[in-house]
């Protein structure tokens, strides 16, 4: 495990580099100065898969590129004593954000916003905040609650989503049909936004939670937001993506295949474009 203390450094760092990336406006980032964009899918505590991020990514010899992550935590990966290893990840995420902090983007899904907010997430595992609770506590004893402290920090910080200057937007999912009503993109630019927004029944819950990816909802939600595109995680893809309508594509990267999406952004994008930039780590 890293050095406590250099692990808050570096977590706090990077909790401010989130908050002052070039391009945010309220919970939305306008990348500037980008050439391409790399979205991966969830990783969910895959500290395998995000070496095979880095090693696509290329960021050194790509000054242009900027990456996109989500959904890092809650993963089958466990402690001896059954924590969740996925601090872990946020562990490399945060220290990649501070190496590159103008071109790494972490957006909040719905993983991370029920870990910092308090709200319950249980599946078969069990409890997954308190996994995930158990596996800092295991990893750094006596330390652990500062760490644990920094980490929702860190997630409070994070945007929600992302434009690129050729109309794609990226977040981890959108609102059903019947939240989509409440929803605007002037909700994502504001500075400040009250607490129930984050709780069921506000935008911003809706946004990542939602699973209603038919045409004609993704086709409003596009409208809402001024873009002709949408990437998305949230859905479990067996075969590392999915393309559920002609405006949209799904993509997993939690085990394999993993995928992600390569694109530039200097240029238009035709819905055979969209398709052709899913490729497997």
């Amino acid at each position: 495990m890293p050095d406590p203390a250099r692990l808050l450094r570096t977590l706090k760092q990077a909790t401010q580099a989130f908050r002052s990336t070039p391009g945010r406006r309220g919970l939305m980032i306008y990348p500037s100065n980008a050439g391409e964009m790399m979205i991966v899918g969830d990783l969910h505590g895959s500290v395998e898969n995000f070496r095979l991020v880095l090693k696509r990514a290329e960021l050194a010899s790509h000054p242009g590129r900027h990456l996109v992550l989500q959904e890092l935590i809650h993963g089958p990966f466990r402690y001896s004593g059954g924590g969740d290893k996925s601090h872990q990840l946020v562990d490399l995420a945060a220290a990649l954000k501070c190496q590159y902090p103008d071109r790494v983007h972490l957006i909040l899904a719905n993983h991370e916003l029920s870990q910092c907010r308090f709200q319950d997430i249980a599946k078969i595992e069990g409890d997954l905040n308190a996994l995930f609770r158990e596996g800092v506590a295991a990893a750094y004893g006596a330390e652990a609650r500062s760490i644990y402290a920094a980490y929702l920090e860190l997630f409070a910080a994070l945007p929600v989503a992302l434009r690129t200057s050729n109309r794609v937007f990226i977040s981890h999912s959108l609102p059903s049909a019947a939240r989509l009503p409440g929803f605007e993109l002037a909700i994502l630019e504001r500075d400040s936004h009250d607490e129930n927004e984050f709780r069921p029944g506000g935008p911003i819950h809706a946004l990542l939670w939602g699973r209603d990816t038919s045409a004609t909802n993704v086709e409003a939600f596009l409208q809402r937001v001024d873009a002709d595109w949408l990437i998305t995680g949230h859905i479990p893809c067996p075969e590392g993506f999915l393309s559920p309508n002609d405006r949209q594509v799904i993509l997993d990267a939690q085990s394999t295949p993993a995928c992600y999406s390569l694109f530039s952004v200097i240029r238009p994008l035709s819905y055979s474009d969209l398709l052709n930039s899913v490729a497997t780590l």
